[in-house]
């Protein structure tokens, strides 16, 4: 991922943190789309809800765009039985996430995509406390629901906290994967991330194709979970 790529993200985050569309934290949980599974009534229909940040919440998309709603367009198409729910709100940290976690979880889940952390790592939270925040959720969401599948979305940050910070903020979600026993995806925005063609005029969030590439990134994390 380039310089300037790093840079925007940095300075961009900082916006997205202080100016979260209202009615997107109103609606932080919403149905992808309208699930079409042929021959399946919606009470017999599985969950895979998506928990994280602007990155999981299609920030400057049509929803319908966003990777979530790609996911639940494969489901669809391979007639598989189950519903995505986003559950992204722009600008969350893993505080913020401990926050709604419990009201989320009132919903019956089957498959759990954690997808937080950036935020954090861009405004140099210390990594002990992401690392501890990521645990709990996941510790929260095995206790309401054992039989739960997690999947955990790794991020990477800019050096502009140092290198030392960068490299071992790349760790905790390896780490965390292994500690767990949970699926990872080792970078969200593999393939994506630095590409002017693929993300928006902003040069962070994906844009329509890059959506698709990210949704192919977390499409090879959930196929042998949902199949």
């Amino acid at each position: 991922m380039n310089k300037i790529f790093f840079i925007n993200l940095f300075l961009l985050i900082i916006i997205a943190g202080c100016n979260n569309n209202k009615s997107e934290k109103a609606n932080s949980v919403k149905q992808a789309d309208t699930p079409n599974v042929s021959n399946v009534s919606s009470a017999k229909l599985k969950t895979i809800l998506f928990f994280g940040n602007s990155l999981t919440a299609g920030y400057g998309l049509d929803p319908s765009e966003a990777f979530p709603s790609l996911i639940q367009n494969k489901i669809d198409s391979l007639h598989l039985s189950y519903k995505v729910i986003n559950a992204g709100v722009s600008g969350e940290t893993t505080s913020g996430g401990m926050g709604r976690i419990d009201w989320i979880l009132r919903q019956p889940i089957d498959v759990f995509v954690l997808e937080l952390g950036g935020n954090d790592g861009l405004r140099g939270i210390p990594l002990t406390v992401t690392k501890k925040n990521l645990q709990a959720i996941i510790d929260k969401v095995k206790q309401k629901y054992p039989s739960v599948k997690i999947v955990l979305a790794g991020m990477e940050i800019p050096p502009n906290m140092g290198q030392d910070y960068t490299t071992e903020f790349r760790k905790i979600y390896p780490a965390l994967a292994k500690e767990n026993h949970v699926s990872l995806i080792p970078f969200l925005l593999k393939g994506v991330g630095g590409d002017p063609k693929l993300n928006q005029e902003d040069g962070i969030h994906p844009n329509k194709d890059g959506e698709k590439i990210v949704a192919e990134n977390v499409w090879e994390a959930l196929k042998d979970i949902c199949r």
